[in-house]
């Protein structure tokens, strides 16, 4: 990979040391502007390259310019680009704070493909920028058995911890890419645009960690560009950047996109904000990650994704349908989180999979309680170990309904409450008795305070095989209690095997599943 070196990123205006940047990451007060202004030279891209949503024969590829451009990006079987293909992309404008992507077709299944990426000058034709490169996986085709291997978490610079280089930044991306996943998935909350950031936090040892900042980081996001200035900062993170260069993603969102428990149609009332209706929130936060990430076109973010006979992944969105935090205790089956046109999708889609292993990417955990406040709950369960109730009514219809099709290899993937843990949900044990055993695994956070456990709701049966949790609440990376998951299906058996790792890739704790 062509790296995008501190020189790159200081010619861009987007690096400092510890303490505040002095010019914004991307407009606002500091920044360069005005319509008769040109960026000398060369075009630069900013924040490196990224892959994501890789199928058998197509993938996104994204990048970001510091002006207008064309985009341009060339692939190949071969790390030393013989036999490239060019595929031209869009022109990179202010109205998508010059960032870009393309989905690449026709690719071959089951390979790892090389790209780099240029952009073109509009005012100078033949000018381009010097290229950045990355790799990545396509998936295994319908009939293609190949191992599977994938690493997933969440939660990234929150609770007032950012990118430390004394501490050696989001080392644990480092970790992940030693892995050599197939792909990332990242469960959500993949910024903190409700998390502002201190240049200083005095740890219980006495200990400072010094935070990179930069002007959009120093307050809740509200405009545009506060939302895209989340996505910038993490960007500068030398690690996260060399993992998305290698590592297709696939992103789900949560609630820290946009602020903390959020829900359609919820007006605010914390202090900080100015902007205080949730939906004028997140229409620009939506905006912001679908230009950030290599996402597919704007459309629902819930989608199933193939990875040959061995693995669909059903990514869900529980929070742009979400009803109002409350006591969750309802008897209406019409509310829940995924609304009406996603569970009836969720539905017809488990029921219709081939495919041996049936992930489900959930970004708010089924069995855990998460509270919200003293007297509402933000998530699926809410304490009561009795028959479904609430939110657990939806997903009690789903688990029926996939039992009573014989939908067999159902695993839940999880990030969202701080902590890692392994949770097997058996009808023998549940207050409902219509469906059948399954897996939830919980890993997290990627790079934010650690917290938990949290307290888990007896109505589906659940039992908590394996806890790795900070003993104080907001734990720093700097201690530890950082965590992701992988998973690795084999080829030849069909078994699927979890490893909870922490942010070394240390194996905490590991399970084989048997083909079911």
């Amino acid at each position: 990979m062509t790296e995008l070196d501190r020189r790159t990123l200081l010619r861009a205006g987007l690096v400092a040391g510890a303490g505040v940047a002095g010019g914004a990451l991307l407009g606002g007060p500091g920044a360069i502007a005005g319509p008769a202004w040109r960026p000398a030279g060369r075009p630069v891209l900013t924040h490196g390259v990224q892959s994501g949503d890789a199928a058998a024969d197509s993938a996104v590829v994204w990048t970001r310019a510091d002006r207008p451009g064309r985009m341009l990006v060339e692939v190949s079987r071969r790390p030393d680009f013989r036999g490239i293909r060019q595929v031209r992309g869009p022109v990179l404008t202010p109205d998508t704070d010059f960032t870009g992507k393309v989905r690449l077709r026709g690719l071959p299944s089951a390979e790892r493909l090389h790209y780099r990426v240029r952009v073109e000058s509009l005012d100078r034709p033949g000018l381009a920028s010097a290229p950045l490169s990355g790799s990545l996986t396509t998936a295994p085709a319908t009939h293609s058995r190949r191992d599977v291997r994938f690493v997933w978490t969440g939660d990234i610079a929150g609770q007032g911890w950012g990118i430390a280089p004394d501490f050696g930044g989001m080392s644990i991306f480092r970790a992940m890419r030693q892995r050599r996943p197939d792909f990332f998935l990242c469960s959500g909350d993949t910024v903190y645009a409700d998390n502002p950031l201190t240049e200083t936090v005095t740890l219980p040892d006495g200990r400072v960690w010094r935070n990179l900042v930069v002007p959009e980081k120093l307050k809740v996001a509200e405009s545009l560009s506060e939302f895209r200035g989340q996505f910038a900062y993490n960007l500068l993170d030398a690690h996260l950047r060399a993992f998305v260069a290698e590592v297709p993603q696939v992103n789900q969102w949560d609630d820290h996109e946009v602020t903390n428990n959020w829900y359609p149609g919820e007006v605010l009332t914390d202090a900080r904000y100015t902007e205080r209706r949730v939906d004028v929130l997140a229409a620009r936060a939506r905006r912001a990650f679908d230009e950030w990430l290599p996402t597919p076109q704007r459309g629902p973010l819930y989608r199933r994704l193939s990875y040959g006979p061995l693995l669909d992944l059903f990514v869900l969105d529980m929070r742009t349908y979400k009803d109002p935090n409350d006591g969750n205790t309802y008897a209406d089956p019409g509310r829940g989180l995924l609304g009406a046109e996603q569970r009836a999708w969720l539905i017809r889609e488990l029921t219709r999979s081939r495919a041996t292993w049936k992930v489900i990417a959930i970004d708010l955990p089924l069995g855990l309680v998460v509270p919200d406040g003293p007297d509402a709950q933000e998530g699926v369960a809410q304490g009561d170990p009795g028959a479904p109730a609430g939110r657990e009514l939806e997903f009690a219809q789903v688990l029926a309904a996939a039992h009573r099709a014989r939908v067999t290899g159902i695993v839940f993937l999880t990030a969202d409450v701080h902590y890692t843990a392994a949770h097997h949900y058996d009808p023998a044990r549940a207050a409902v008795a219509d469906f059948t055993p399954f897996w939830e695994f919980v890993s997290g956070p990627a790079h934010a305070g650690a917290f938990g456990p949290n307290a888990l709701d007896g109505t589906f049966g659940p039992r908590a095989v394996f806890v790795h949790a900070p003993p104080l609440a907001n734990t720093s990376p700097a201690e530890g209690f950082q965590h992701f998951g992988e998973v690795h299906i084999d080829a030849e058996t069909a078994a699927l095997t979890v490893h909870l790792r922490d942010r070394t890739g240390t194996s905490l704790w590991t399970t084989t599943l048997p083909t079911p």
